[in-house]
């Protein structure tokens, strides 16, 4: 099991190389994280963008990218379905978002002729390494589903175990979240959390534990758990999967996360034909770097699963 992104990473080089279709390849963060990624045999590149401004990037920051095929279209649409295409015909094993913005990324996902769709609930997941916390810890969804159904959030949470699976942590514990740990018919999240906890139970989710409702402090904080009387609970502040209630909540501590906590991340895609690296144009090489790693090991699950 990967307790952090360096064993991670090192469960990576026991695979085969991966090959990564990136779409608009002309970014900098981009440039210098499949570059980091070939060399660390996570993954090779195919870059699908415009040609000269890519090389003039990899040229200002030193990087020699002559390696890697490079396809020129220098149309942001075209560039996405030309890059989907690649993975939709099995030509590439992953997709990456590169110098585009998000919903112009994901109409290329869900492009009927060449994209991703498999009919299963999109969602996202952020993988996260915390110093202080002994595990992995997988966020979701903190960027895709707005508001999200109970249907959704059990199948947010399917998903999830096999973003877990393939990072080689097994029947993890979920943590569907709310403002307090017991069922309030008025506040909707904690009837949910409950209603999810018993579809676990009657094996309608499988592969994991679900406990809920949960607050925060008792799905991280094993003190925290004392301290309430809650040690009877399957989840005593070692869970793997936190499962927000709504986007607003998710995004909201994914970036209180990223600007305040020592951590690093990776971001997927999930419920696609092939992991979708999606990242923020304003996330770093490192993250960037981290989420093909986590998104070659997905594809290596997918491949033997």
């Amino acid at each position: 099991m990967a307790k952090n992104f360096e064993e991670l990473i090192a469960r990576v080089a026991a695979i085969p190389m991966k090959k990564v279709a990136v779409c608009v390849s002309q970014d900098s963060a981009v440039v210098e994280a499949v570059r980091a990624a070939k060399d660390r045999k996570i993954a090779d590149a195919i870059l699908v963008g415009d040609a000269a401004k890519t090389k003039a990037i990899a040229d200002e920051l030193g990087i020699d990218i002559s390696d890697f095929e490079m396809i020129n279209v220098e149309d942001t649409t075209e560039a996405s379905l030309t890059a989907v295409k690649l993975v939709h015909d099995g030509k590439a094993d992953l997709y990456m978002k590169g110098l585009i913005d998000t919903k112009g990324f994901l109409k290329s996902v869900l492009d009927k002729e060449v994209g991703l769709r498999t009919g299963k609930t999109l969602s996202h997941v952020c993988v996260f390494d915390v110093k202080g916390y002994d595990r992995l810890m997988f966020l979701t969804d903190v960027a895709f589903l707005p508001y999200p159904s109970l249907e959704d959030k059990a199948n947010i949470i399917k998903n999830t175990v096999e973003i877990c699976e393939a990072c080689g942590v097994m029947n993890p514990k979920v943590a569907p979240l709310a403002a307090v740990e017991v069922v309030n018919p008025k506040m909707p999240a904690t009837v949910d959390a409950e209603e999810l906890h018993q579809m676990n139970l009657r094996g309608e989710i499988e592969r994991c534990i679900v406990d809920g409702p949960l607050s925060m402090d008792l799905a991280i904080d094993p003190e925290a758990a004392k301290h309430k009387g809650a040690t009877d609970r399957p989840v005593q502040g070692d869970a793997d999967i936190l499962l927000f209630p709504d986007i607003h909540t998710g995004n909201i501590t994914y970036k209180a996360m990223v600007h305040m906590a020592d951590c690093v991340n990776g971001n997927i895609l999930t419920g696609t034909a092939a992991p979708v690296v999606l990242t923020s144009r304003s996330d770093t090489m490192d993250v960037k770097l981290n989420s093909l790693a986590v998104a070659s090991l997905v594809s290596e699950y997918f491949k033997n699963n």
